[in-house]
């Protein structure tokens, strides 16, 4: 069996030293993710072509997520570092302090006073910290203390149901951007959109840069889920960003919102990222909590096509454990997923040709005892279009391009093959991913397989041509 899930593991000091890294790919690493809020931009293109180099190594691919900033909806500092705050005290946010001290706070988010007041709720450090606000004067946002608690330095802010008017992209991501397109990432994440306009803007960026990767919009503002079908049609993936989102829409409604965003994903083709505390004691333990398990669990039930580790791995003490943890868990929810195609599609009208051969690969897999799905591609779109169907069978992308075989690694189900022929013929051309998969000891004589293929040889998009054959039957013949 092999693991259908995808893992994207966040680097940072835990996850720097090569022999590390090199371990986590071998415990089952798919993706790895360059948090821009911390490093410069010299290490982060550093660590790219470290991450590059290993999967070389090893044969594979291995894809590279940029993850922006966004913007620092922070307080500022404080004279101690940290206060008590108790419930009924009153505190101050106050744009213009340096310094905090007992009884107010500075803001790196200088807006703040012009987005809110009397009646709003505030909620700081992930919702640790409730503040009631009673008035606005100038600069200053007058609060009372609803929940207490210890305030430490440049913890975030948020508002409940949502509402702070800070852009999605700061100069500090523009900047960013340019470096998200000078290392070649994959996929560039973009932090707190509230609408499509922000992903074609941050689109429009990349590709301005030279830049190829795809775009993923984190659904972390309670703005973002009124008008998620927007962003999902404006992007090519969505997070599932679970910590500001349940400070902004509350912690209850995260379990149905996270199913219902990876459902509208998958019927709309684009791929989706359950993040945020998936083994967060792992910082700390070598191996998860109960609950930990079946969130990920739950998470690939539902269809995610990745699972993300944030600070597990960038700052734990164990980050080979913790991808290990995840692709064992991933491996055992999968025994239990739901195969078969998808109703919905049924009704389905297709306006591309490539799109409609994919459909019917996945269609005929769950029908016939099929083994895999070999897919010659260029861009990998026929292989997007398998997967939403989870069909059962591993996909094998054979492309002879480098940043599809990276592109791929996210994708549910599709592995990435490196596949360059000279041939141009398409009988020759089949047969050889035939015996492709027979190396890999991924087929063997008399099994069925899927072939896909597009005529002329080469050209994207082209995927016209379906093909079914019994493994061994044409040397035979």
């Amino acid at each position: 069996m092999i693991r259908k899930t995808k893992i994207v593991a966040t680097l940072g000091p835990a996850s720097s030293d090569p022999r590390v890294l090199d371990k986590m790919m071998e415990a089952g690493l798919d993706v790895v993710r360059l948090n821009f809020s911390h490093g410069k931009p010299e290490d982060h293109i550093e660590r790219a072509e470290l991450v590059r180099s290993l999967a070389r190594a090893r044969g594979r691919a291995v894809g590279v997520l940029v993850d922006l900033q966004g913007p620092k909806i922070r307080i500022g500092k404080f004279k101690n570092d940290k206060i008590i705050l108790k419930p009924g005290d009153s505190f101050i946010l106050d744009a213009d302090c340096k310094l905090g001290d007992q009884t107010r706070v500075g803001l790196d988010y200088k807006e703040l006073p012009r987005d809110v007041a009397r009646g709003a709720t505030l909620l700081l450090d992930d919702g640790r910290i409730e503040l009631w606000v009673e008035e606005v004067k100038g600069n200053a946002v007058h609060c009372k203390v609803v929940q207490g608690g210890v305030l430490s330095n440049n913890k975030g802010i948020n508002r409940k149901g949502g509402g702070l008017s800070a852009a999605a992209l700061t100069a500090k991501d523009i900047d960013d951007i340019k470096t998200a397109a000078a290392l070649k990432a994959d996929y560039l994440a973009v932090s707190f959109p509230r609408s499509g306009t922000d992903l074609q803007q941050a689109r429009e960026l990349l590709r301005a840069a030279g830049g190829r990767g795809l775009i993923v919009a984190k659904v972390e503002r309670a703005e973002a889920v009124a008008e998620l079908e927007d962003i999902l049609d404006a992007s090519d993936a969505i997070m599932v960003a679970r910590g500001d989102l349940g400070v902004e829409v509350g912690d209850a409604a995260v379990p149905a919102l996270q199913k219902k965003m990876i459902r509208m994903a998958r019927e709309r083709n684009k791929l989706v990222i359950t993040a945020t505390q998936m083994m967060e004691s792992m910082i700390a333990s070598p191996i998860p909590t109960r609950a930990e398990v079946s969130d990920v669990a739950n998470a690939v039930l539902d269809g995610t096509d990745a699972v993300m580790l944030s600070a597990e791995t960038a700052a734990g003490a164990f980050p080979v454990e913790a991808v290990a943890a995840m692709d064992r868990v991933c491996m055992e929810a999968e025994k239990e997923a739901e195969l078969g195609f998808g109703g919905s599609r049924l009704s389905h009208s297709f306006l591309r040709v490539d799109e409609a051969i994919a459909m019917s690969a996945a269609y005929t897999s769950v029908h016939l005892n099929i083994k895999a799905i070999a897919a010659l591609t260029q861009s990998g779109s026929t292989c997007l279009w398998m997967s939403r169907m989870h069909p059962g069978v591993p996909i094998y992308a054979l492309t002879p391009e480098v940043e599809t075989r990276r592109k791929v690694t996210l994708y549910r189900g599709v592995y990435p093959v490196n596949f360059k022929t000279a041939t141009k013929d398409r009988e020759d051309l089949l047969m050889e991913a035939e015996e492709e998969l027979r190396r890999r000891g991924a087929v063997r004589e008399g099994d069925l397989i899927i072939l896909t293929i597009g005529e002329p040889i080469g050209k994207s998009g082209g995927t016209n041509t379906l093909k079914i054959v019994r493994v061994g039957a044409s040397q035979k013949a």
